[in-house]
């Protein structure tokens, strides 16, 4: 009988490889598979582990909430009334642009740069990222290697929109964390849109966020417009926005342009013989920034943001980071105009000031009024020459007491020197002196223009320059207004039925305040009295004090200090006798409201500065409606307002008929002067310190103040101090380039109201009776 044949028995193996060899019943596949497994286990555990841990990271993402409508701040932009853009008011300043509208340039210089594989992927490049950890490798190694960002355009964009969630530091957790919102942003968005989100919220230098901004920072104009070189610029920042600033290093900048353009012409989005044509060729930058300092209208601007604020607070409205769109009466044609008006017309001043006070003798001795010399002669082209004189003789006193007013005094101060120790401290250092010297001796400048008619504020000039003063010389600064605060007085006595043609003597009387004791006997301007009896039309012409004093004497002062504050004045005014010669400090813009209210037949409007709010959908937020006052009845305004044309026609302001050329426009105003100390040593009164002009025509009123940051600095002369030779400079320029634009700004076919019958319209006096101050 054959034996009966046993399956051979396996070996009894425990554990894992026992659990292999009973599942693949032969050993040497059992072997196999336990050799194999060695490396694929901790692969797969590895994968199992990542995908939970990607599991939990993603619940610290972005919800898909987020995702769909991510959070995106955009800056308010401020148009003139011309449409010009003024200024943007933002925390990033960014403006929206679609993708279809950017330059093919930015478009082909983004994919060639930054993600050519980006129609390919799904919001991760397994490639892109290996390559860069290989070569950020080698490149720790000492090897020639860059260290290389491994993202692409979509992590990239995940970066820049979910901040917060995702972060900026660089490690492995912020990496998966950026890899799963990319892979998010793919399952919901079209390549075009996640590339037009990312061109519209990447990071520029000057905070600019976003293509449309940057082009208009670095080139001022949209990122519509953009030309190849410009594109490739822009682009090229990316990389690093202030290595490659064409503004700070315009030598890396060309280079890592050109950078860009051989990745251009790598994956054939440009030729190889244009690229060599234009690889040596320069990008011409204009850099303007969204801040308010680099506006063309800045004090306006900064204005303009304080009210932007206080609106936003009343109304639960975030202007900073809304997008909207705010139209404001500012027009930059006249903008323009006023500043060049206000530069040339300063550089000529500040050459007259310059000169006047580098010698014993004063130069308008000897060249007059002819500004040209001044602007050539040695005591203004030399900087040493400038105010020579001046602080020579009161280097002692003076130029003391300005350096003990200096941050750098109170710090030496403070740290144990005394005041003399202080002081020969830092004279030692000549280029803070110089400086020192230049900040007290500079001439400053306000000019505001508004429409009467309705408010609108035109141009607004706040000063020189901000590079040497911030201060606002519209609104903010408050100065004796001399003069140009007469027509108030007037006013009211025209309102208490005094005839115009009421007649005064040219004399110095002396007034006694019964309750004080105190003497007032005022003096006309440079104490010229003629003894003549003059009548209240042409009082307020030539401008005499003689004449003003003995009216404010028969009207009560509380009557002017009210009417002037119904007209626009909002500063405290000291109801006594002198503020009829404008002993109260006002501003040049509440000045210019109220003699707008003259203008505009006694009806007062304030300055309006905004006409329309919308947001980004067009929607009207705000809309300025104005409210017209009656502060003065029109009879008076139209009384008052005709005597001020006297001022032009013969009396103090005539220059701007006689040397601006202006003999075509129905034109009234005032000049108005302060003046200036007394020299202890000598006793004299130095010249003007403030000058004045307030220019009225029935579309447009005009103003201008002239004079110190410091007080006490003056003019030397009376006559350079007077505002009919400052202050009047400078509307007269304004007005005049007004006049030969090739489109009419203003009417000459527009009057303003006759006077009533009862007030007899002025007397035009003959050009040989005119004054000239």
């Amino acid at each position: 009988m054959p034996r009966k044949k046993h399956k051979p028995r396996l070996p009894a193996l425990k554990g894992y490889r026992g659990f292999l060899l009973r599942v693949f019943r032969k050993p040497e596949i059992a072997q196999a598979a336990f050799v194999l497994s060695i490396p694929t286990i901790p692969i797969v555990l590895g994968a199992i582990s990542l995908f939970i841990y990607m599991l939990i990271l993603s619940l610290d993402t972005p919800s898909l909430r987020e995702i769909e409508n991510p959070e995106i701040s955009y800056a308010s932009v401020a148009y003139t009334a011309d449409g010009e853009e003024l200024a943007r008011y933002g925390r990033e300043n960014r403006s929206w642009i679609t993708y279809d509208s950017i330059s093919v340039h930015v478009r082909n210089a983004l994919i060639a740069t930054e993600d050519h594989r980006f129609y390919d992927h799904w919001g991760i490049s397994l490639f892109r990222t290996a390559s860069a950890v290989t070569q950020t490798i080698l490149g720790e190694l000492g090897l020639p290697f860059e260290r290389q960002g491994g993202s692409t355009i979509t992590q990239q964009l995940a970066r820049n929109i979910y901040k917060e969630q995702i972060g900026f530091e660089d490690s492995v957790k912020r990496k998966l964390k950026e890899m799963v919102t990319a892979i998010r942003l793919e399952q919901l968005y079209a390549k075009d849109e996640i590339a037009e989100m990312y061109l519209n919220t990447v990071p520029f230098l000057y905070n600019a966020y976003g293509i449309e901004a940057a082009a208009r920072t670095y080139f001022r104009k949209s990122a519509a417009d953009l030309d190849l070189l410009e594109s490739a610029t822009l682009i090229g920042l990316l990389k690093g926005t202030t290595r490659y600033d064409p503004k700070r290093n315009p030598e890396q900048s060309q280079m890592r342009r050109n950078t860009v353009l051989y990745r251009m012409v790598s994956v054939d989005f440009l030729d190889r013989e244009h690229y060599e044509a234009i690889r040596d060729s320069s990008t011409i930058t204009n850099v303007r920034t969204a801040e308010v300092t680099d506006s063309f209208a800045p004090h306006f601007a900064e204005q303009l943001r304080q009210w932007l604020n206080e609106w936003g607070e009343e109304n639960g409205r975030d202007v900073y980071a809304a997008g909207y769109r705010i139209e404001t009466a500012l027009d930059s044609r006249m903008q323009s105009m006023a500043l060049e008006a206000a530069r040339t017309t300063m550089d000529s001043l500040q050459a007259v000031v310059d000169c006047e006070w580098s010698t014993p003798r004063s130069p308008r001795l000897d060249w007059g009024v002819d500004l040209k010399k001044y602007m050539e002669a040695p005591c203004h082209a030399n900087p040493e020459n400038r105010w020579a004189w001046f602080w020579e003789r009161y280097n002692s006193s003076d130029l003391n007491t300005y350096i003990g007013e200096t941050s750098r005094y109170h710090t030496l101060r403070n740290q144990g020197m005394s005041p003399n120790e202080a002081l020969r401290e830092l004279k030692k250092d000549l280029e803070f002196i110089d400086s020192l010297k230049v900040s007290k001796s500079r001439l400053e400048v306000g000019f505001v223009a508004m429409d009467p008619r309705n408010g609108h504020v035109k141009a607004w000039v706040g000063g020189r320059t901000l590079k040497t003063d911030w201060y606002d010389k519209v609104n903010i600064a408050k100065r004796q207004p001399g003069s140009t605060f007469k027509p108030f007085t007037y006013a009211v006595a025209i309102d208490n039925d005094y005839s115009p043609e009421n007649m005064y003597k040219d004399s110095v009387y002396q007034y006694v305040d019964e309750s004080t004791g105190v003497v007032w006997s005022p003096s006309n301007y440079g104490n010229e009295v003629s003894g003549d009896s003059v009548s209240m039309r042409e009082g307020l012409a030539r401008s005499k004090n003689t004449v003003t004093a003995q009216i404010i004497q028969n009207i009560n002062p509380l009557n002017v200090a009210n009417l002037a504050k119904n007209m626009g004045i909002k500063s405290e005014l000291n109801p006594v006798r002198s503020l009829a010669l404008g002993t109260s400090e006002v501003t040049l813009l509440e000045l210019a409201v109220a003699y707008s209210t003259f203008a505009n037949q006694g009806f007062l409007n304030e300055p309006v500065m905004v006409t329309r709010i919308l947001d980004e959908d067009g929607t009207v937020l705000y809309e300025h409606q104005s409210v017209r006052e009656e502060r003065l009845s029109e009879q008076t305004a139209a009384t008052v307002t005709d005597m001020l044309r006297d001022v032009i026609n013969y009396g103090t302001g005539i220059r701007i008929r006689t040397s601006y050329g202006l003999s075509g426009y129905d034109l009234a105003g005032k000049t108005g002067t302060t003046q200036g100390r007394t020299d202890e040593r000598t006793g004299l009164r130095n010249g003007g310190g403030d000058g004045w002009f307030i220019l009225m025509h029935p579309e447009l009123v005009s103003g201008a103040w002239v004079g110190f940051n410091d007080r006490r600095m003056t003019f030397r002369s009376s006559y350079w101090g007077q505002g009919a030779h400052n202050a009047l400079f400078v509307v007269g320029e304004f007005m005049r380039y007004l006049d030969n634009s090739a489109e009419p700004m203003i009417s000459m076919n527009s009057y303003f109201p006759a006077p009533p019958p009862n007030r007899t319209p002025g007397n035009r006096a003959d050009s040989k009776d005119r004054v000239t101050w």
